[in-house]
């Protein structure tokens, strides 16, 4: 599967907010506290620079196929 065909609107490394609506679907986005769980657990790999979460958008991809 070609990654960089799926969310093609979303860059490489993403946000802690643009993953939350990637997971969260159409005009919606994942509960904050369930999002810091995904990344806390390393249920979804990411980097914190500073303040902000860095996440791969494939590490995201992967998550969803994996459900």
């Amino acid at each position: 599967m070609n990654y960089s065909e799926l969310f093609p609107d979303y860059p490489d490394i993403v946000s802690f907010e643009d993953m939350r609506t990637i997971l969260g679907g159409k005009d919606k986005k994942l509960g904050r506290t369930t999002a810091y769980k995904l990344l806390q657990t390393k249920t979804i790999p990411s980097i914190k620079i500073t303040r902000e979460y860095r996440i791969q958008k494939a590490d995201i991809i992967k998550f969803l196929l994996k459900k």
